[in-house]
């Protein structure tokens, strides 16, 4: 997710490796990001329904996961064989290396994280009310 256990600054400022692996998992990184931040906007009923299930199992596996999040690891997995890659400087910086790119700044990893997670809160709840305006509209 947010926070990574080291703070590796080469890796926020040149971002993500340039090779083909590399850039695929940022641009799927990047449509994730995008579904996240939109899906409560655009989507019908049923994918509303998916959303609301994505965005709990997300924060989840940010938590179990210690920080990381599963693109990395299946990023790591092919690319070493192994699922947590401490060596990675990317392994759970996504959103540390947006910051940095966007705003040229390197939030403390515990805030990132808390920001994180009320991102995804507020994102849910938002999502929750329009599939509870749907269900009002059928009914």
């Amino acid at each position: 997710m947010a926070s990574i256990d080291y703070d590796d600054r080469r890796a926020c400022e040149t971002g993500p490796r340039s090779d083909a692996v590399g850039l695929s998992f940022f641009i799927a990184h990047l449509a994730i990001g995008a579904y996240v931040l939109l899906g409560w906007i655009v989507s019908p009923p049923p994918a509303l329904a998916f959303y609301l299930l994505l965005l709990p199992l997300m924060a989840t596996q940010w938590y179990v996961n210690r920080g990381s999040c599963v693109v990395n690891n299946i990023e790591s997995w092919l690319r070493n064989g192994r699922w947590q890659d401490p060596a990675n400087p990317e392994q759970g910086g996504f959103l540390r290396m947006l910051c940095h790119w966007l705003f040229r700044v390197r939030p403390h990893p515990l805030v990132l994280d808390r920001f994180s997670y009320a991102a995804v809160l507020i994102l849910w709840l938002l999502a929750a009310s329009r599939f509870s305006w749907f269900a009002m509209v059928d009914a």
